[in-house]
């Protein structure tokens, strides 16, 4: 039976509990916020199942994509609504248009995130652009399951370590099935999250302050994204670049990233997706021409299924190397190190104002930025060299 005595040894991903057909393994919420599986051992029947579609459990070795490309959507709207490229809205709105369905992450009425599906084009509104936060995948592998064996296509999209969880749930291949993650840096703590959002809404009801919320708004630029809130019956929106936003500082210096996250199990697509997508960071060095600050997608092809639902969309694409893209998204075979910073935020955070407690514990000193300056300047030197 599942046992979580190490956390970074737990995804979250829920597989255990949707496979148990005695019921026995519920979530329970951390003092981090994170979910973790607990089995009742009275009811539990010791059947192995659990530990067979654990992704921590079954680690399966890292491999290369069989095609890299640059990515962009011919629509400026879904590319503008969308995080990079919009290519995940193209490959979903292909799979409605067949009559499937798509399962992706969105907001629910308290602004969590949740995992979910649509079978309307309409719907997949909801699913589009980045969510930083660990969503809860609840019963949706053994829903997309159901619609796999009455002969629908599904695209199933989410993190990596979902999507490996998702494949070993269902134990078997499904020709109508069609899995999409993507680039992770990592999940910050829901709970964190919910929060952030409270300190902002000086604890008013998030349902009812919350109009919407957009983590990459292009305002700005797809290089220079900006965190946007938009609160109910106000046109004042709360609007901050990615380097001033807390909960962003906070989440990119990994003070509140799932412990597992730093031994991730599924780096180096060995999830066993069909498509891997991300934002291609450095387009404006591998093919500056493809470039116009409105978002490109890193498409990484991981299969024949992959290859075929890909080519079976219109989209402005240039095939690139994998080497151009893992050069400026090391995210896609390197875990983050956890922040030496980590036990000392949810130490304090019981007793310290959110907003002080981030804010200390990202404080850089003046020769710390300098150096960081030094760092940049040198590698983009660098680069230069090796060019000429």
């Amino acid at each position: 039976m599942i046992q979580i005595t190490d956390k970074s040894k737990c995804v979250g991903c829920n597989a255990c509990t949707q496979c148990c057909s005695t019921n026995s393994i519920a979530m329970y919420e951390d003092e981090e916020g994170f979910l973790y599986p607990v089995v009742d051992i009275k009811t539990c029947t010791d059947c192995g199942l659990c530990e067979k579609v654990c992704p921590v459990i079954n680690y399966k070795v890292g491999k290369k994509p069989n095609l890299v490309y640059a990515a962009k959507s011919h629509d400026e709207q879904i590319r503008m609504e969308s995080s990079s490229g919009g290519v995940f809205t193209l490959l979903a709105e292909q799979i409605i248009k067949d009559g499937g369905i798509v399962f992706g992450a969105r907001f629910n009425e308290n602004w969590e995130v949740i995992h979910d599906y649509t079978e309307t084009i309409e719907g997949l509104s909801a699913f589009r652009g980045s969510k930083y936060v660990q969503s809860r995948i609840g019963k949706t592998y053994s829903q997309a399951k159901q619609f796999l064996k009455a002969g629908r296509k599904v695209l199933f999209s989410g993190t990596p370590c979902q999507i490996a969880g998702l494949k070993l749930f269902l134990r078997k291949e499904y020709d109508k099935l069609l899995t999409v993650d993507f680039v992770c840096h990592g999940v910050p703590s829901p709970m964190i999250w919910i929060k952030y959002l409270s300190y902002l809404a000086d604890n008013q009801s998030l349902a009812m302050w919350i109009e919407n919320i957009n983590f990459r708004s292009k305002t700005n630029g797809w290089k220079n994204y900006n965190f946007v809130l938009y609160p109910k019956n106000s046109e004042q929106k709360f609007v901050e670049p990615l380097h001033k936003n807390l909960f962003m500082k906070g989440f990119l210096s990994d003070l509140y990233l799932r412990p597992s996250c730093h031994r991730c199990p599924t780096k180096s697509l060995s999830s066993g997706s069909d498509i891997t997508l991300g934002d291609f960071w450095g387009i404006q060095n591998v093919l500056p021409n493809f470039d116009d600050d409105k978002g490109v997608s890193l498409v990484m092809i991981n299969s024949e299924k992959g290859k075929s639902a890909f080519n079976s969309i219109d989209v402005v694409r240039q095939e690139t190397a994998y080497k151009s893209a893992v050069q400026y998204n090391p995210a896609i075979e390197i875990s983050m190190k956890p922040s030496e910073k980590r036990s000392e935020f949810f130490r304090f955070l019981s007793n310290e104002n959110l907003n002080s407690l981030i804010l200390r514990l990202t404080h850089q000193t003046f020769a710390k930025r300098i150096l960081r300056k030094i760092g940049r300047l040198i590698k983009r030197t660098m680069r230069v060299c090796l060019k000429k």
